[in-house]
């Protein structure tokens, strides 16, 4: 008699374990259930966090978001309008020269002179000289690719300054040249003897400075610019 109630009442206590067992498993809704659910979870978070971190990372290379551009937004491969002034470095590395190309005269005839190749692009530009140290424009070399002006047609030709007819054509009042003293300015002019096909939509004018660096302007296909008037009686007399 002993045994079988001892035989009962382990049965029954093996049904109760069953039974909470039966509520702990993955439909019971019990604690164990929670870290699989949260685990998946944790790491999609850690997952999802990595590509934001990665997106913000360009923003902090340098060059991307520097002074550099907006303090001289001339220089490397971004051209400027026509008027809108851009800081180089003097010839010789000596001081800092600010210029900004004002006009540009297109003519087959100027300073009684026939364009060899058919037009002359015409350029005035104004020089500033703005740190204590008097500053100068850097001398030509390489056709301009390495010191001096040179100007860029649509086509991807390149013609350095002074080319063809060009060193003929003096614009008096427009002819600075030299040293330029500390907070002080010169108006000067770069003469281009250019194809028909080289003035065709205008052109990209680039100068390059003392550090190898470029700074550019798109050059309308027209006459442009404030003193397009006064520029055009200089080259007729």
């Amino acid at each position: 008699m002993r045994k079988t109630l001892f035989l009962t009442a382990a049965a029954a206590g093996v049904a109760t374990a069953c039974l909470a067992l039966t509520a702990c498993g993955p439909d019971g809704g019990g604690s164990d259930s929670k870290p699989s659910a949260s685990a998946p979870a944790s790491a999609s978070a850690s997952t999802a966090a990595q590509p934001s971190a990665g997106a913000s990372s360009p923003t902090a290379t340098p060059g991307n978001d520097s002074a550099t551009p907006s303090a001289n937004p001339g220089a490397g491969g971004t051209a400027l309008a026509l008027g809108v002034p851009s800081r180089t470095v003097g010839s010789q590395l000596v001081g800092v020269l600010e210029i900004t190309p004002t006009t540009v005269v297109y003519t087959k005839e100027a300073d009684g002179t026939t364009s060899r190749f058919g037009t002359f692009a015409v350029v005035t530009t104004k020089d500033a000289s703005l740190t204590a140290n008097a500053a100068d424009e850097e001398p030509a070399r390489a056709g301009g690719t390495k010191g001096g002006w040179r100007w860029l047609a649509a086509n991807g030709q390149s013609v350095a300054e002074g080319n063809g007819s060009a060193p003929k054509i003096l614009v008096n009042g427009y002819d600075g040249a030299g040293r330029i003293e500390p907070g002080t300015s010169q108006s000067r002019s770069e003469v281009f003897d250019l194809t028909q096909d080289q003035v065709k939509g205008g052109g990209t004018l680039v100068y390059t400075d003392a550090t190898g660096a470029e700074n550019r302007w798109k050059v309308p296909a027209v006459d442009a610019g404030p003193q397009v008037a006064d520029v055009k009686k200089r080259l007729a007399s």
